[in-house]
């Protein structure tokens, strides 16, 4: 057995790309819609988040009071979820987009069908006048008023009431253009119900990566606080040190420092909490008096378990966006004998129909109104039309469309390199936040007991505070690390439900809580008092 038969037996060897099955082969060249792979976007709340449904599409508050927020709901990442769903204004775009190609694809159908005109002039219609002719020849008088000689003439008056009525059947027996438009319209409606499906799970992976993101900053704020309860209870220690003769003003001024620096980390956390806050509430339309938050703190959230190739051609079966470029390709070849078929004979077969009746006449006065008649015209043929030459024009459209077809393939190309590329990313994120989730794990216990050692030998006066800051300051990063393992790696794992349509993603088992509860550390009892907000123009001259 040669190497290269050795290779292809255990899968090594490279694969000839030209055998590869085309999308057309596995998809279809007019791929429709499988709603069935994606779960149906909720339509309605639970009667407890009935408050919560989004205010009237053009409603605009006028006064101050009514965007104050008077409520802060707390809401798990499957509320947000549903929330986002029944709420959310460009989902309901995307949908009434959908029933706009639907009404788009019935009016297409419509060429199938004969249409009937009907048109009538005068229901009723009068038409009154008077005629006077002169005859030179006749006997010449004079006019009593002029003196002038005129010849006798001759009245004539006009009455008519009529009445007419046409109707007109025209049906086009052969349309070489009706066809093509019509796949052409089938297949915009199909892609519209792709872009629906896309939106939804955008929307859905929106939604699960602002609610990451909040719980996130929820876990900064609370490492914000826990490192202004150490820094103050390390002031504290240290002035009372000071006090006593054993340590030196430095030692005070570095945990002063250490205080202003974990200070400035709580209120951007805070701010940043916030707008975490805001964003989510704005991504469900919530009223405008109502602000969410997190109902739970941040955890990892299960496993992943189909592996990068399974998960690469899981992404290449569900996903809409390839479909969506399969009926662009089809889209541009309809466009394209439509266009060709201007330049092609219509045969219709016709029916018109006229009816008309009058009553009255034109006659010497008086015009008698008892002359009355109706008459009617009725005729079938077959009529056709054909547009032999145009410039050209009809040949330039076809090519055009079938050169923009040509593109569409190059883009589904690009499309599925790009599919393949995201998966790849979110798989690789997912596996290095989780080694970072199990390395940051690590550090923060070391640095935990780092710090508390480092408090005791303070306590002791067998170190400085120099100590006790730096391991307080390395506390906090590993903390801040940890929470950002953890947020990448949720947040990759919602990508992989996204990108891939599958949710195989195995649960974590429940934590072993112990049934007594921990004794509270004597940090947790330190309050945080509130810094006075005070403007920027003071506070930048406290030190001159």
């Amino acid at each position: 057995m040669s190497s290269v038969d050795a290779a292809a037996a255990d899968g090594a060897a490279l694969i000839d790309q030209s055998t590869l099955p085309t999308a057309t082969e596995i998809k279809g060249s007019r791929p429709k819609a499988d709603p069935s792979v994606l779960p149906p976007a909720a339509t309605t709340l639970p009667e407890n988040q009935d408050d919560l449904k989004a205010p009237p599409s053009l409603a605009l508050p006028n006064q101050p009071g009514q965007v104050r927020i008077r409520e802060l709901r707390p809401l798990t990442l499957a509320e947000v979820e549903r929330l986002v769903e029944v709420n959310n204004p460009s989902l309901k775009a995307v949908a009434s987009q959908v029933q706009q190609a639907k009404s788009s694809l019935r009016a297409a159908l419509s060429a199938w069908y004969p249409t009937l005109n009907l048109n009538a002039n005068g229901l009723p219609q009068y038409l009154a006048g008077e005629q006077q002719t002169f005859d030179p020849n006749r006997t010449q008088t004079v006019n009593p008023l002029t003196g002038l000689e005129q010849s006798e003439g001759r009245v004539t008056n006009t009455e008519i009431w009529s009445a007419n009525f046409g109707a007109q059947l025209n049906w086009n027996l052969i349309d070489p253009a009706r066809v093509p438009q019509i796949a052409a319209a089938r297949d915009a409606y199909e892609s519209a119900r792709d872009t629906y499906l896309i939106s939804l799970r955008e929307l859905r992976l929106q939604a699960a990566t602002s609610y990451f993101q909040l719980q996130r900053q929820d876990e900064q704020v609370r490492i914000g606080q826990q490192s202004v309860r150490a820094s103050l209870v390390s002031l504290r220690d240290a002035r009372a040190r000071y006090q006593a003769g054993v340590a030196t003003k430095l030692e005070v001024l570095e945990a002063e420092t250490q205080l202003a620096r974990d200070q400035q980390l709580l209120t951007n956390a805070l701010g940043d909490q916030v707008n975490a806050r805001r964003s989510l509430a704005s991504l469900m339309d919530l009223p405008q008096d109502i602000t969410p938050t997190s109902a739970a703190p941040a955890r990892v959230l299960g496993l992943w378990e189909p592996s990068l190739q399974e998960s690469i051609i899981a992404a290449y079966t569900f996903r809409e966006e390839l479909d969506r470029v399969l009926l662009d390709i089809s889209i541009n070849n309809s466009n394209a004998n439509a266009a060709l078929a201007s330049v092609q004979p219509v045969l219709s077969i016709f029916n018109n129909f006229t009816s008309q009746r009058f009553q009255g006449g034109t006659s010497e006065p008086p015009v008698s109104t008892e002359v009355y008649g109706w008459s009617f015209d009725n005729s079938v043929g077959l009529s056709a039309t054909w547009n032999i030459f145009d410039g050209g024009r009809a040949r330039a459209e076809y090519r055009r469309n079938k050169q923009a077809a040509e593109e569409s393939q190059f883009n589904f190309a690009s499309e599925r390199d790009s599919i393949r590329r995201e998966v790849e990313e979110s798989f690789y994120n997912l596996r290095d936040a989780q080694q970072n989730i199990r390395t940051t794990t690590r550090e923060v216990l070391s640095a935990t007991e780092s710090l508390r050692l480092a408090r005791l030998r303070f306590q002791a006066g067998v170190t400085t505070q120099r100590e006790v800051v730096d391991n307080q300051r390395d506390l906090t990063s590993a903390e801040v690390r940890y929470a950002d393992a953890v947020l990448s790696y949720n947040a990759s794992l919602a990508e992989l439900r996204r990108r891939t349509g599958l949710d195989q993603v195995k649960a974590c088992p429940p934590l072993n809580l112990p049934g007594k509860k921990p004794e509270v550390d004597r940090m947790e009892s330190v309050p945080i008092e509130p810094d006075p907000n005070t403007p920027a123009c003071e506070a930048s001259q406290l030190g001159a």
